[in-house]
């Protein structure tokens, strides 16, 4: 009995192995190579182009933020005052979500700003209004009249552009981006405050952005 327990565990082992190895061969395979490395999002990491990415983000809505903040008209308004954001335009030649640059500026100013303006989730208007209506039916309660609008309108529209120059040569790449953004009074059109950001980057090699 001894000498079977040895062989079996002998045995075991090279049954274990076998069995790793199959799994293996079956499964995802895990190519060599560099390891994930965590990377603060206002840093450039080693995988970099001249386009844009998160530290330029960063750097330009953290500017826009504060930038908003001291325009007198806000500073001044009676009431907190109400913002829409409209579409990013992006007349860059990368492909990239633009709808960052301004989910970034309004966390910062709800997170930051301590109450001095307010957005309106006017994406979210379907939503918002299938609730009136079941309110209104009174298939769920509401802790004020139904039958009164609540929508608030703007005071202002929040958008921006992201504009781009391009040169290519045998010894790179080189690429200039502009990054606008205004406020406007709905009632007047007015561009009551405006601001920018220019970053200019080169490189010998070019980067894919999705």
């Amino acid at each position: 009995m001894k000498r079977t327990a040895v062989r079996n565990s002998f045995h075991l082992p090279i049954l274990l192995g076998t069995l790793l190895a199959a799994g293996c061969a079956s499964g995802v395979h895990n190519p060599s190579g560099v390891a994930v490395t965590r990377v603060n999002p206002d840093e450039q990491g080693f995988v970099a182009g001249t386009g844009i990415e998160s530290q330029d983000l960063i750097a330009v809505t953290d500017k826009m933020a504060r930038s908003i903040l001291a325009t007198p008209e806000l500073q001044k308004a009676q009431g907190i005052p109400r913002i829409v954001l409209l579409p990013v335009e992006n007349q860059t030649r990368f492909a990239m979500n633009k709808e960052l640059f301004l989910d970034r500026i309004r966390a910062q100013l709800n997170s930051k700003a301590q109450g001095k303006v307010r957005f309106l989730a006017r994406e979210r208007m379907e939503a918002l209004e299938k609730e009136q209506e079941l309110k209104k039916s009174g298939l769920v309660t509401s802790t004020s009249d139904p039958n009164v609008r609540e929508f608030k309108g703007a005071d202002y529209f929040l958008t921006g552009k992201l504009s781009g120059l391009t040169t290519k040569a045998r010894a790179g790449v080189s690429d200039y981006i502009h990054y606008s953004f205004q406020l406007i009074d709905p009632r007047t059109s007015d561009i009551l405050w405006e601001d920018s950001v220019e970053i200019k980057k080169q490189g010998t090699d070019d980067a894919a952005y999705r």
